[in-house]
């Protein structure tokens, strides 16, 4: 399942922990890093992240990374470390490099974390590994990859990134789980079969003959009479970007089969003008966009400073004119 929590205050920087549990395994990500946001998780959390994923470098994006980094300059992969993997926008690697050198690392031989970073654009991917035992003084080419398949798979999510423009590329984020397979267990009563090894055969794609209890089986048949499939849960992430009629319709068909779209609500539908000329969004543009890509759920974050707390519930009634299941985090119009 995925569980998603949305990291600061209203008005303050936002920041999204996602967690992909699969039963057997986690993943965890954190989209974006503005400040104070990773404080609000307890340290041992923060030092579980495995991937980092900043939807473009403006400071209140970025401005919590210390904290992540302090949490964790020295992580390796080796068991039972993790990999330290940073996704962002073309630039991303320098920046991040600038920021990996502004310490005195006098005890640099010593350390052993090794920090991927990879530029994103809508073609491709460049990789960059610095060395915490190099004082991480090289950025190390570590090659290009065509962006044709998602950024991130792990037996627990995939991670997609969706091209946004905020006079500048930024990056969007689509998150979703594997296809979740099952067993009906009314078909294999049916059957007159029990279970065993060999289910999880089944479910792994086995093909041809399947031993069932000393018994063959043909393995297509079986698949198609007892296994059930539906779509793993889906979440998107989507902050600081232009939003006009044409980039709605460019954009909700790559939220197919999204559930929650949390989606950032900088401006009140009175302050349109603003809105396009900061390449931001108004709350009731969010919610056309969640209305024409079909989601089940719209959470909006990232509230401009410009508002107060008593106009807030003002922009959530506007927003659910267009889109009724449209909410803010958990808390957020308590005083």
């Amino acid at each position: 399942m995925l569980n998603a929590q949305v990291l600061g205050r209203p008005t303050e920087d936002n920041a999204l922990f996602v967690t992909a549990d699969s039963g057997q395994g986690r993943t965890r990500l954190l989209l974006d890093c503005g400040m104070n946001t990773v404080s609000t998780l307890p340290l041992a959390e923060v030092q579980q992240i495995d991937h980092l994923l900043f939807s473009h470098l403006h400071i209140d994006h970025v401005a919590g990374f210390d904290a992540f980094f302090r949490a964790n300059f020295d992580r390796y992969s080796g068991p039972p470390g993790r990999e330290n993997h940073i996704w962002g926008p073309p630039g991303t690697a320098q920046i991040l490099g600038h920021r990996f050198q502004g310490y005195w690392w006098n005890h640099a031989p010593e350390l052993r974390g090794t920090w991927r970073a990879h530029d994103v654009d809508a073609h491709e991917i460049r990789t960059f590994r610095f060395e915490a035992q190099e004082a991480f003084a090289t950025m190390h080419a570590e090659g290009v990859r065509l962006h044709d398949s998602p950024l991130i798979g792990t037996p627990e999510v995939t991670v997609e990134a969706l091209p946004l423009s905020h006079q500048g590329l930024c990056l969007g984020y689509v998150v979703r789980e594997p296809e979740r397979v099952s067993v009906d267990a009314q078909a294999l009563k049916a059957l007159g079969l029990k279970g065993g090894p060999w289910l999880a055969a089944l479910k792994a794609g086995a093909g041809g003959p399947l031993d069932v209890h000393g018994e063959e089986h043909g393995a297509d048949e079986l698949r198609a009479r007892l296994l059930q499939r539906q779509p793993g849960e889906s979440l998107a992430y989507l902050t600081d970007f232009l939003l006009n009629r044409a980039e709605q319709e460019r954009i909700a068909p790559l939220l197919s089969g999204v559930q929650t779209l949390y989606m950032e609500a900088q401006y009140a539908p009175e302050d349109a003008d603003l809105a396009a000329r900061h390449h931001h969004t108004t709350v009731v543009q969010g919610a056309a966009l969640a209305r024409a890509a079909g989601v089940t759920d719209l959470c909006l974050l990232h509230l401009s400073r410009r508002y107060r707390r008593e106009e807030w519930a003002e922009m959530l009634t506007a927003a659910r004119a267009i889109f009724p299941a449209v909410r803010f985090p958990e808390g957020w119009l308590e005083g």
